[in-house]
Order: structure tokens, then sequence, then C-alpha cells
């Protein structure tokens, strides 16, 4: 999975095309990712026994993952993801415009 949670997105089609948020869950089952402040639906919610206030809501909507893209931190741009191993074993992530580690 090139996306982790925790990770800086940027949309990059839709009607929330060029925000930015932080990955607050991603289901790679379905292909979906969760992203703070973005895809922002609005829900009608009833009064129940935990929930007393009944209205509209709003809250995230899951979005496809092939709709995001992963923000360098040390370039700050979009960027396509690789991978490269390194001498001890480990697999990291690598931002292929700057060729920097994106996980340490």
């Amino acid at each position: 999975m090139r996306v982790r949670q925790n990770d800086t997105v940027i949309v990059i089609t839709g009607k929330d095309r060029n925000k930015q948020g932080k990955v607050q869950q991603v289901l790679p089952k379905k292909g979906l990712v969760l992203v703070e402040g973005v895809n922002i639906v609005k829900r009608h919610q009833r009064a129940t026994a935990m929930m007393r206030q009944a209205g509209i809501i709003q809250k995230e909507a899951p979005m496809p993952l092939a709709k995001v893209m992963l923000v360098c931190p040390r370039c700050s741009k979009a960027a396509r993801v690789g991978y490269r191993t390194l001498e001890d074993g480990r697999k990291v992530r690598v931002c292929r415009t700057c060729k920097e580690m994106i996980d340490l």
C-alpha cells in the first residue's frame, strides 16, 4: 500500500481537487481512503438514545485511493511512490521526484 495512515495526501480529481489532508483511515480491500477535511457529505441523523440531537450532520466519507497522491515531506509536492530496500533489509517508500526516503 503506497498510502498509509497519518500521511499527507492531495486530491487530484473531483470536487475537492487540490485540497490537502491527513489520512485518517485506509480501507485496502475496498480501495478507499478517509481523508480529514475532504469529501464532506451531509447525512440526516435521527435522534437515538446515544445521540439525542437530531438533524443534518456533516462528516467525511471515504473516497477512492486512485483520487489521491502522497505529498512528499521533503519537496512538498504530489509525488509518485517507489520502493527501495536498504542494507539492513527494510523496505522503504521513496519519492520518485526528489529520490528521498519517505519512511524513516
